[in-house]
């Protein structure tokens, strides 16, 4: 019988020959264990998994940066227009120099990249002046035992893997506003409010482990931390009282309005809701916006506390001269001989949702305090998030990124709104920076090269300097943010960086204006009467009582488009082309046609009823030939574009607005064209809503794949969109943007929504010939040539056109007879572009109706009075007469 020794001794001998190897194979695993286990971040914070936002990660929000040239080539002398002071290595300073377009720009971007390079330009340390009690920084308290369920320091965590040390947490916990500060197991660093407490006190030996940012210096053990103070005591914002003492004299208030755009009336609506004589109304208005500050000037005269800022800026969304222009317009304030508590900033989007008595009540029992509106999330996460560990510089009306920076330690950095009301004494000191003052002067030049830097500028230095005890978290403001619409890297033509902005206020958000009233909020945003006004009349009711049935226009809206004393450039070469091609149509249309001449375009105005639009109103002045008599008429005119749908196809019957337009708003799912006028020049888009199906049941759904062809006068294609469609529930307002060369081919262009087989929708609309060039007029064939003579294609020349898609052009035959007449009409100057551009717009504009604007004498008896209409834009409007404010002093 054979033992079973014997039977085993094979395999036996076959693991003693390669014992070594497994030996060598089990190590080596063991090795990569060890290794994949030290490189990974161990779960050690328990509870706290949710809060931890890793230090050196990527922020959520992905920065945008227009593509260049490849970032490592940097530009020559000869390329800059001149010879920068270093040789720049910061990638996306190099990307910025590429991609500015003025020589000054560069000049600019290269003196502040060289200076940051050669480590002259930010403080590395700066001093707090903010209280800090019996805190001191730096300070060892000794080794304590933290548990992974209820931690020492629970309010902050980062695993700094290449950097941990106690000097580099310390400094992180106290840029987040935490007195204390802990290392632990090599790479960890925990920020908390409180002190240890002492029964968690372990022997210095406890706490053995070498920084991996500093191999001699000791950062804690396993559940092991030490603890340091970071130099400041624990912050609290101060509570809002919210009544004043018996007998407490009423503030005043200094009301900074930062205008822009062209809402006229919304801003007299305002001032209407705000005005006491008591108070002081101080108004920046945008130096670009021309016609919203000259018929604000006209208020001066009448009313001797609003005053315009005479000191104007060009600002942008995101740029440091919002910061600039805020505090020019307080140290005007300051420089008044007016006397105020407060200063309360504001924009033409902003109504109150209290009454103003309400607002002096609340604000004199808070008199001294400053009320900001702190971001509400972990400060390493917002600072990140915000973009204040980036340089920003503008000018050429962007702020370019141009790099990194490491923000100077000693300090608490904090942010939010930038919407704030602010006490006197603090107003003067941040606009008058002593030289000594080396923090405020430092904390300037960092928030002067910041993206939205009036987000943070005042909270930081609230928090660092003696006025910290007088922060109230609380900017009086609600706000209407609707993430998933309002953060669509709209901005990113104007800033380096994907930000966000708040939705308009509609009917649907009352629920959120409400709720304000048993808060200390005072102002909603935004608004906007020209996307909706019926939540506005809402408001006003509820604060000041129904509107009577008989209110004169109470649901009628104007606002400007143009008006003839407004600096003419390139921006209005389209506009004042159509503007007076109507002007001309309008006169054609009266019985008096043959006697009267067409003599200047005065204004353009949008006109809406019921929050739907009905058109703009062109007014203009007329001549009578026979005795040369003047007169002015204003007529409305509706924008029409050619459009049909397939009478049987499923999808087309739930197909709504179906349009062409440009500057869509995907926050507010509109075209801000309203007019639909669209040149060679436009960037054209189209818009559609997909009506929802009230009950959709799973196996009934259905989805299309279509494509848009867009053709242009000649009847070719050039450009095509690729469309995707599901139904739904809900309707869906969707957009599909062109890449097309420009200048557009003037004359008809067609969308064309097609299926493998079948037209679903079409779409006629107008690309209008331009009459002006930069402002003047076209006098030589060449420059009409320039502006109106786009024929190029969009699509590459070896673009296949699919079969089934040529049945959706014209034959080349047809296309080689358009060319030659386009060629043609390219040329065209004076009466001649005259006549072309009139017959066009004829078919795409309608004149509803027209008015005569009231003088002396009547010229046109049969047509009615302006100011008799409901539509004129000298029609009563009652709610935005500012006129009436008078009546109250």
């Amino acid at each position: 019988m054979v033992s079973m020794e014997q039977q085993s001794s094979p395999s036996m001998r076959w693991l003693r020959r390669y014992r070594s190897f497994f030996i060598i194979l089990l190590f080596i695993i063991a090795i990569q264990l060890f290794l994949a286990y030290k490189s990974r971040d161990i779960d050690l914070a328990g509870a706290l998994r949710t809060q931890r936002d890793i230090h050196e990660s990527t922020p959520e929000s992905s920065p945008a940066v227009p593509p260049a040239a490849p970032a490592n080539v940097v530009p020559v002398a000869k390329q800059l227009g001149f010879q920068p002071e270093c040789d720049i290595n910061a990638k996306e300073a190099i990307s910025a120099l590429q991609r500015a377009k003025t020589k000054d720009c560069r000049q600019h971007i290269a003196h502040i990249a060289c200076a940051i390079q050669a480590g002259r330009f930010y403080a590395s340390q700066l001093q707090s002046s903010c209280p800090a009690g019996n805190h001191t920084a730096n300070v060892a308290l000794g080794c304590y035992r933290d548990e992974k369920d209820s931690r020492l320091l629970g309010g902050y965590f980062a695993s700094l893997k290449t950097s941990n040390s106690p000097s580099s947490c310390v400094e992180l916990c106290l840029q987040s506003g935490y007195p204390y500060a802990g290392v632990q197991y090599s790479r960890e660093c925990f920020c908390g409010f409180d002190a240890p407490p002492s029964s968690a006190k372990l022997p210095d030996s406890s706490c053995n482990m070498k920084c991996l940012g500093h191999a001699k210096e000791i950062c804690g053990g396993f559940y092991a931390m030490n603890v340091y103070e970071t130099g400041i005591a624990k912050f609290t914002a101060q509570l809002a009282a919210s009544s004043a003492p018996p007998g407490e004299e009423q503030v005043r208030i200094a009301f900074l309005l930062t205008l822009n755009g062209r809402a006229l009336r919304q801003v007299h609506r305002l001032l209407r809701a705000l005005y006491a004589p008591q108070h002081v109304y101080y108004i920046h208005v945008d130096a670009r916006q021309d016609y919203l500050y000259r018929k604000l000037l006209e208020l001066e005269p009448k009313f001797p506390n609003i005053r315009l800022a005479r000191k104007r800026f060009s600002t942008i969304w995101g740029g440091a001269s919002l910061l600039t222009m805020l505090l020019q317009c307080m140290q005007d304030l300051l420089k008044s001989s007016w006397q105020w508590d407060f200063v309360i900033n504001l924009s033409e989007s902003d109504f109150p949702v209290k009454t103003l008595d309400k607002l002096v009540d609340f604000m004199s029992a808070n008199r001294g305090r400053n009320f900001v509106k702190g971001h509400g999330r972990e400060t390493q996460r917002f600072i990140q998030k915000q973009g204040l560990d980036k340089t920003f510089v503008e000018c050429d009306t962007h702020m370019w990124r141009i790099g990194d920076r490491k923000l100077p330690a000693g300090i608490q950095v904090d942010g939010g709104s930038d919407w704030v009301a602010l006490s006197r004494p603090f107003v003067s000191y941040v606009t008058h920076p002593a030289k000594e003052d080396t923090l405020l002067q430092e904390l300037l030049r960092i928030f002067r090269h910041t993206l939205l830097p009036a987000e943070s500028f005042f909270h930081t230095v609230l928090r660092n300097t003696q006025h910290c005890h007088s922060y109230v978290d609380n900017n009086l403001h609600v706000t209407n943010w609707k993430r998933k619409q309002g953060c669509k890297c709209q901005y990113k033509h104007v800033v380096d960086w994907c930000g966000c902005s708040p939705n308009d206020f509609k009917p649907e958000d009352w629920a959120r204006l409400q709720a304000t009233e048993q808060k200390s909020l005072f102002f909603a945003r935004k608004f906007e009467p020209i996307i909706n006004q019926a939540v506005l009349l809402q408001l006003e009711e509820w604060l000041y009582g129904p509107y009577t049935n008989d209110y004169a226009n109470l649901h009628g809206y104007w606002q400007s488009l143009y008006h003839h004393e407004d600096v003419h450039s390139a921006g209005d070469d389209l506009t004042r082309t159509i503007g007076d091609s109507l002007m001309r149509l309008a006169v054609q249309q009266t019985k008096l046609k043959h006697q009267l001449q067409a003599e200047q375009l005065l204004e353009l105005t949008h006109y809406l009823h019921r929050d739907q639009y009905k058109g703009f109103l062109v007014r203009f002045s007329a001549q009578r030939r026979n005795d040369s008599k003047q007169l002015q008429l204003e007529t409305r005119v509706r924008p029409v574009q050619l459009g049909k749908l397939a009478r049987n196809a499923r999808f087309s019957k739930r197909l709504r607005n179906f349009e062409v337009s440009t500057d869509f708003d995907q926050k507010e799912q509109v075209a801000r064209n309203f007019a639909k006028m669209l040149g060679p020049k436009s960037e054209l888009v189209l818009s559609y809503t997909y009506q929802g199906v009230a009950e959709t049941r799973d196996d009934a759904a259905h989805s299309y794949n279509l494509t848009l062809l867009w053709l242009d006068p000649l009847g070719r294609l050039q450009d095509f969109n690729e469309l995707h469609v599901e139904e739904s529930q809900l309707d869906v307002i969707n957009h599909s943007k062109t890449l097309l060369k420009q200048p557009l081919t003037p004359g008809i262009w067609t969308a064309k929504l097609i299926g493998r087989s079948s037209i679903y929708a079409q779409l006629k609309f107008l690309v209008s010939p331009l009459a002006y060039s930069n402002g003047s007029p076209l006098e030589t064939a060449a420059a009409a040539k320039t502006l109106n003579g786009g024929l190029t294609l969009s699509l590459p020349e070896d673009f296949e056109l699919p079969v089934e898609w040529q049945q959706h052009l014209d034959n080349d035959n047809d296309v080689f007879a358009l060319r030659e007449e386009a060629l043609a009409n390219a040329q065209l100057t004076g009466q001649q572009l005259h006549a072309r551009i009139d017959e066009l717009v004829g078919k795409f504009f309608q004149l509803r109706e027209t008015c005569e604007v009231n003088g002396e004498t009547r010229v046109l008896p049969e047509l009615p009075l302006c100011q008799d209409t409901a539509w004129s834009s000298l029609a009563s409007d009652p709610k935005s007469d500012i006129e009436a404010l008078l009546k109250r002093r």
